[in-house]
């Protein structure tokens, strides 16, 4: 059974919406005019499954590390964190880049999708590719790797603070990914980075349809103060 998240009803604009319209760009230019400048981070994570809109939702951290002898409760903490998922979160994998394993793939998604999350977000490594396209189940991550997780690699916390390449992601911060990176905007501050965003995307639109139309760019970006 899905959880209802609290927080997409606080969002200025609904979330399909936002996953439909919006782009990461968008969001970073949003976050430089409220005075955030340092909020995506520059690692190399990249989709491994088809989504045709922006992955969008609340951050459910899980804290990872490698690890080299049996492990006396295997997988304990990543399936109690994900049977506290909510409806449209985002799971981020904080695993430091590892690529010792394969910490996510096609039985989490699948368990992951029942509980309405609306993707994965992994820094490290993901296995099972294509049962997760067949699935429709959103997975962005460094690379692939076809080792099982148990005895390399296991969550050692959920719901806590972590980083990925040095931005925080505080668990109900927002994330945001697409084929041109990674966002992460404060939770505090969702609304008004949304709003944002929202607005210059139509004032994007109004300097293309000037620029299609034989306004110079010069001339367009006077007018419209974007570009």
């Amino acid at each position: 059974m899905n959880a209802n998240n609290p927080n997409v009803d606080k969002l200025p604009i609904p979330i399909s919406e936002v996953r439909r319209h919006l782009s990461v760009p968008l969001l970073c230019d949003a976050l430089d005019s409220c005075g955030y400048f340092s909020q995506s981070p520059r690692l190399p994570i990249e989709p491994r499954t088809l989504n045709p809109y922006l992955l969008f939702g609340t951050a459910k951290t899980l804290l990872w590390a490698d690890m080299a002898h049996v492990d006396p409760k295997p997988y304990e903490l990543e399936l109690a964190a994900i049977d506290s998922c909510q409806t449209d979160d985002v799971i981020v994998c904080a695993a430091g880049g590892s690529m010792r394993s394969g910490i996510w793939g096609e039985l989490l998604s699948i368990a992951a999708k029942y509980r309405g999350s609306a993707g994965v977000l992994v820094d490290g490594a993901v296995r099972d590719i294509r049962k997760m396209k067949e699935l429709g189940f959103c997975a962005y991550a460094r690379g692939a790797c076809p080792y099982d997780s148990r005895d390399r690699q296991r969550v050692i916390d959920y719901d806590v603070t972590v980083e990925l390449g040095g931005v925080r992601v505080n668990p109900g911060d927002w994330v945001a990914a697409d084929e041109d990176g990674v966002v992460i905007i404060p939770g505090d501050i969702a609304s008004q980075v949304i709003e944002a965003a929202w607005t210059k995307m139509f004032a994007e639109n109004k300097v293309r349809d000037a620029v299609t139309t034989g306004m110079s760019t010069t001339e367009a970006f006077r007018r419209f103060g974007v570009l």
